[in-house]
């Protein structure tokens, strides 16, 4: 992903900074540039070297320290801002900011900026539930700043109860959120599929799988903001339609399979995020199968190949694919990747902690028609969408 934006992170002083060299290291794989400030309070966490080496970038820490290049720190900093992340807030700094306080390096350079500020609280519950501090964080939210809700948890000091610094992928989530204002993809139709299939034995009960669609989903609702004419074939899944996505259900292999050749020829970009049964029983029941012996013995036939007949069909498509693999990841989607003629497929070992079906995080290997192979860490599936967007978009500019 190559984001290539500017993004000021600023680190207060509170137990959660730790989680801010992580929310730094995503950014940096995201493409963005991160410069920090810390607060004096913020050092005694962690030490300025660390954001040095993981942003590349010198860390800012005093208002009066010598510039690393000859400017006005905090206005330069300001200027150079797509936008201004701080992470974790604490009460005091949100207190300076409400009343207009800049007696340090973070609150001047706030002051200073244009660009859109995010606020992260992490504090003691009882700090974050004082009537002060949520009279301070409206009158931020009424003045435009975006504020990511603390979450619910242990604290560190004993208590249970809202002020958790948000996990940093959700954080990097909210500033790629906030940043993904372009249009890039105004003029494509994409089609997407989604959820997982059920073919019915009787009619009570179904083979199927573990899909719950959030990858598809999540893919869906991005391609949707960034302009695309979205039209998501989804299979059964309890999940919201994405704001402004064309959405088509259906239930078995074979209705799906119909769905998307019915939309084929008229879309640009086709990904197939669906878990899709490779058989389904040969005859399905017309009433219920009653429990009459110790076996049951039920012939399967082979369902439609969806992916296999587009890549036989398409022509100006761009074809994209997934893997959901227990063994041998790569060999498999390589194979499918050459079998199905697609441009590009997304690979993931689903027996992994923090991949798979039913979560909100996937770990992804993408696999180009060149042979390219991009690794991707733990990312949330949002996240994941992005990335494959963005990687879509360049695809779609080399082809035109």
């Amino acid at each position: 992903m190559s984001l290539g934006k500017n993004i000021v992170i600023g680190v207060c002083g509170g137990i959660a900074a730790y989680k801010a060299v992580d929310i730094v290291s995503r950014l940096k794989k995201a493409g963005c540039n991160v410069q920090v400030i810390m607060t004096k309070a913020a050092t005694e966490f962690v030490t300025p070297l660390t954001f040095r080496e993981l942003s590349s970038n010198p860390v800012v820490t005093d208002m009066w320290e010598e510039p690393k290049q000859w400017n006005v720190q905090h206005i330069a900093l300001a200027n150079w801002a797509d936008a201004f992340l701080v992470a974790p807030v604490t009460a005091n700094i949100i207190g300076k900011v409400a009343n207009g306080i800049a007696d340090d390096v973070l609150t001047t350079t706030i002051m200073a900026t244009k660009a859109p500020i995010i606020l992260a609280p992490a504090m003691n519950t009882n700090m974050y539930l004082n009537p002060i501090t949520q009279q301070n964080l409206t009158k931020l939210i009424d003045l435009g700043y975006h504020v990511i809700e603390p979450a619910t948890g242990m604290l560190a000091c004993g208590v249970e109860g809202p002020g958790r610094l948000p996990e940093p992928s959700v954080i990097v989530d909210k500033v790629i959120d906030l940043l993904q204002t372009c249009q890039d993809l105004i003029g494509q139709r994409i089609l997407i599929t989604a959820g997982g299939t059920r073919e019915p034995l009787d009619p009570v009960r179904y083979i199927g799988n573990r899909s719950s669609g959030k990858m598809g989903y999540a893919i869906a609702a991005a391609a949707a903001k960034r302009g695309a004419e979205v039209i998501l074939i989804s299979g059964p899944s309890s999940l919201p339609v994405p704001s402004k996505v064309t959405i088509k259900r259906v239930e078995t292999a074979a209705q799906m399979h119909a769905a998307v050749l019915a939309e084929f020829d008229t879309v640009d970009v086709v990904i197939k995020a669906a878990a899709v049964a490779d058989y389904r029983p040969e005859m399905a029941a017309e009433q219920k199968i009653k429990k009459s012996g110790e076996t049951l013995t039920i012939n399967l036939v082979k369902n439609p190949d969806i992916l296999f007949d587009l890549g036989l069909r398409k022509k100006q498509q761009l074809l994209i694919g997934f893997a959901a693999e227990t063994q041998d990841l790569m060999r498999h989607a390589q194979e499918k990747l050459n079998k199905k003629n697609l441009d590009m497929i997304v690979a993931n070992d689903v027996t992994l902690p923090g991949a798979g079906f039913n979560i909100d995080t996937n770990i992804v290997k993408i696999i180009y028609k060149n042979g390219n192979i991009e690794e991707l860490p733990q990312l949330s599936k949002q996240h994941i969408a992005e990335i494959l967007l963005n990687k879509i978009g360049e695809m779609l500019t080399k082809s035109t």
